[in-house]
């Protein structure tokens, strides 16, 4: 009898396993935890690149009906063909010339860098 009561208690973990398992996985946390801050970070960064891209055939398509380029801001780029809306909190803003444009492109939860695209110099500007 003695020897169930032994077998019957030794079915659970002891407090010792319980801690060895909370700190393997708060270290997987550690390392996984800024690896998914610089991916969310990276998928803003995209967000603004793309915004900037349709923003840019946009105006491609309104040189075509109008013979002059449009400047706007991330608001008043939904005056342009084919653009409703951006993505929320990109911040984008184009300065344009009869000729050609300039125009910029960032997220504030992004990485921080800022995409810059000339159509003097064909496009997105590394």
């Amino acid at each position: 009898m003695e020897a169930e009561m032994r077998r019957g208690r030794s079915g659970g973990f002891t407090l010792i396993e319980l801690l060895v398992v909370m700190g393997i996985v708060s270290a997987l946390i550690a390392v996984a935890l800024p690896r998914y801050a610089a991916y969310r970070a990276n998928a803003f960064d995209t967000r603004a690149e793309i915004d900037l891209r349709s923003v840019a055939m946009a105006e491609e398509a309104y040189f075509l009906a109008h013979e002059r380029y449009l400047s706007c801001s991330a608001s008043t780029c939904a005056q342009l063909p084919g653009i409703q809306k951006l993505s929320e909190g990109v911040s984008l803003s184009i300065q344009a010339s009869d000729t050609n444009f300039r125009g910029t492109a960032s997220h504030p939860k992004g990485s921080g860098r800022v995409f810059s695209w000339d159509s003097a110099l064909g496009g997105l500007v590394e």
